[in-house]
């Protein structure tokens, strides 16, 4: 199948075009797409979107879609900032593609696994957690100088020494992206609306604290 893909700004100079197109097997995925532009987009970390709506790496395509590629933008946050909650496994591989950055000297990552009992079950206000977790992220890019930042949650069933939660962050210097992604971790489990249940039991939590200024409307 044959999809278009639209490039911007710097990734439009680099290809001399304002688009490509991808011959792709049927079935393909917004990943695909990306492994085959991989030299066009190396050292970008680009926002996708699949006929003009963002889209995630796992989005699958169609014949006729147009895939844009967008650079951080003029005038946006610090850095990129990805956030999700999500029912499918957690993957460290990709969270570090997302934070990939020409400036960045290090990247740290974080996972949250199940220990000790056969399993463990999450639930969320999704929305909320997603708004939550997305103010936390930007907020330590900000604070840490962070080159990018990514956050994502499991609810439902999370096994034995499976993930159910996973941070990375990007920065020029390991100082800040330690301090940068440990405070990820700390504010979700204080402020993302996500409650964890163990052997039948929901853990008990903690309130959350009053949002912090410069969150408020």
């Amino acid at each position: 199948m044959n999809v278009t893909v639209r490039l911007f700004a710097g990734l439009r100079e680099r290809a001399g075009a304002d688009q490509v197109a991808l011959e792709l097997p049927d079935g393909a995925r917004v990943v695909d797409a990306l492994e085959r532009m991989n030299a066009l987009i190396a050292g970008v970390p680009v926002v996708m979107a699949v006929n003009q709506e963002y889209a995630e790496r796992e989005q699958p395509l169609s014949a006729g879609d147009e895939l844009a590629l967008i650079p951080p933008v003029s005038g946006g946050s610090v850095g990129l900032a990805h956030v999700r909650v999500t029912t499918e496994p957690l993957s460290l591989d990709s969270l570090v593609a997302r934070v990939s950055d020409p400036r960045a000297g290090a990247v740290v990552t974080f996972l949250g696994v199940t220990r000790q009992v056969a399993h463990l079950d999450y639930e969320a206000y999704v929305p909320m957690a997603e708004r939550e977790m997305e103010a936390i992220v930007t907020r330590a890019m900000e604070e840490h100088g962070l080159c990018a930042a990514a956050a994502e949650h499991r609810v439902g069933t999370v096994e034995l020494s499976e993930a159910s939660v996973a941070i990375a962050a990007s920065a020029p210097h390991r100082a800040e992206a330690f301090a940068g992604a440990r405070q990820i971790i700390d504010e979700i489990k204080a402020r993302a609306p996500i409650w964890k249940k163990e052997e039948g039991e929901w853990v008990r939590g903690t309130r959350p604290p009053t949002p912090p200024p410069s969150t408020r409307g």
